[in-house]
């Protein structure tokens, strides 16, 4: 049949009721598109709100609170008895994991497209199977599974009995002992919230470094910040096995050609997570799926013309804002094939949320060596700044990266107080394609912790010849 002349149920899918999947619902319904999203997990809101993002910066701001006021000394502030009741650390977590869920709840119920509770296959290019016994069709589908927690590399994990994310945030008695498997964002976070808590952590990672997307100076910070906490961190590692022993979960693994054992009470698996896609039926779809992601191209189209995917399920980045992006970028291509749009990954922020934070946006220097890219580079750090010294927050620095023949910005990071926060100066002027010149003369108040971009600025632009660009 003409699938031009064809009648659907929808006019558009969208299997996943997410950041991304809610993203992509609002756009083509308020375009009039028929919409429906098909959500089949037991809760609704997605990763971010129910099991990533907001209940883990919610423990982490825990932890750092109590770290501040056991640190209240420094400032001349006395506190008596400083310490924390977990089960209400965890209880305001959920508190707002449930404040934000039942808003989603709303958005999703709120009459702008249908909301069907079921899981879905594909059973041909525009049909759905849906375990409620029913099926529906559809014009275009968007996919927006999300990810899941990776399998774990040594079988005998699954027998001892470890935690992941999903259950760490689920606990609410602390262990006395945690071994950390893993070095990214997740592994970290959660390494530094149960140390902060009196947990006696151990961080085993595969790599040279933690952070091993980061700069090694980057993750050099904060290596140290947790070694001096407390943490021990076991990098260039390669599993072997695991056993129980005496009541305590022990990790053998090769450490320069030696082996080491660790143990502890509790194991938390964070050595990453996979697009959740392998119950789709994508084949019978006809969509590519490339190394256990869904193939797109830049404007998010499959390999199949008349479906999209978003977010963690196409592998390319696990960040919130970035699937938002990619799922309303796949709504307009939708609603406006004449006038595709494609993502730009030249914005692409990475945030940490430790203490010291660490993101990052555009270019690092791993990234342009490995790319063939030139580029100058220049840093300031956080121990001679004055905003930082009044706060007492001395690790860290700040560092842009630069085209050396027109100084426009290529990358910036930032590693110290409220780096989360303080990179957005640079997205901002990397979207306006800023050069340095033009950063270092704009004015910065005094004593902000913000004004420290403009040290590196300017000795870039001291180094680089004023070329005229227009406005600037």
């Amino acid at each position: 049949m003409d699938e031009s002349i064809r009648e659907f149920d929808y006019d558009v899918a969208i299997i996943g009721g997410g950041s991304a999947g809610y993203a992509a619902a609002r756009t083509t319904a308020a375009a009039g598109l028929k919409t429906a999203v098909v959500e089949g997990g037991a809760k609704v809101g997605g990763l971010c709100i129910l099991r990533g993002c907001m209940p883990t910066k919610a423990l982490l701001w825990a932890s750092e609170v109590l770290h501040l006021s056991q640190r209240a000394s420094i400032w001349g502030v006395l506190p008596r008895d400083v310490g924390f009741d977990f089960e209400k650390v965890m209880a305001r977590k959920d508190a707002m994991v449930e404040e934000f869920a039942s808003y989603r709840r709303q958005q999703l119920n709120d009459g702008r497209f249908v909301l069907v509770r079921a899981n879905a296959v594909f059973t041909d290019p525009h049909t759905l199977q849906l375990d409620n016994g029913s099926s529906l069709t559809a014009r275009h589908f968007i996919i927006a599974t999300g990810s899941k927690v990776a399998p774990v590399p040594l079988p005998g994990l699954n027998t001892i009995g470890y935690m992941t994310s999903d259950i760490a945030l689920q606990r609410r008695a602390l262990p006395k002992s945690l071994l950390v498997l893993g070095g990214g964002a997740v592994a970290v976070e959660f390494a530094q919230f149960f140390a902060r808590l009196g947990v006696q952590v151990v961080l085993i990672q595969r790599s040279h470094h933690i952070l091993r997307d980061f700069d090694t100076d980057a993750a050099s910070v904060l290596e140290g910040v947790f070694q001096r906490e407390g943490i021990c961190l076991a990098t260039d590692t390669r599993l072997l096995d695991c056993r129980i022993e005496g009541g305590l979960k022990v990790i053998g693994f090769e450490r320069q050609s030696k082996r080491v054992e660790c143990a502890a009470e509790e194991i938390l698996f964070a050595l990453g997570r996979i697009p959740a896609i392998e119950s789709l039926g994508l084949e019978s779809a006809g969509v590519r799926v490339e190394s256990g992601r869904v193939w797109t191209n830049d404007g998010m189209q499959t390999s199949a013309s008349h479906i999209w995917a978003a977010g963690d399920c196409t592998g390319r980045h696990e960040i919130v804002h970035i699937a938002i992006q990619q799922a309303e970028i796949a709504a307009h291509n939708i609603l406006h094939p004449n006038k595709p749009r494609t993502i730009d990954d030249r914005l692409l922020v990475s945030v940490v949320f430790t203490e010291p934070q660490v993101a990052t946006v555009g270019l690092t220097e791993k990234a342009a060596l490995a790319g063939g890219i030139s580029f100058l580079t220049a840093s300031y750090p956080f121990n001679d700044h004055g905003k930082s010294l009044i706060m007492e927050a001395r690790d860290g620095f700040v560092k842009l990266l630069a085209c050396p023949a027109t100084g426009e910005i290529l990358g910036g990071c930032c590693v110290g107080p409220l780096g989360g926060e303080l990179i957005h100066e640079i997205v901002v002027a990397m979207h306006q394609r800023l050069t340095v010149h033009t950063l270092a003369s704009i004015p910065h108040y005094h004593p902000t912790l913000a004004e420290i971009w403009t040290y590196p600025a300017e000795e870039l632009a001291s180094a680089i010849p004023l070329k005229s660009r227009g406005n600037e």
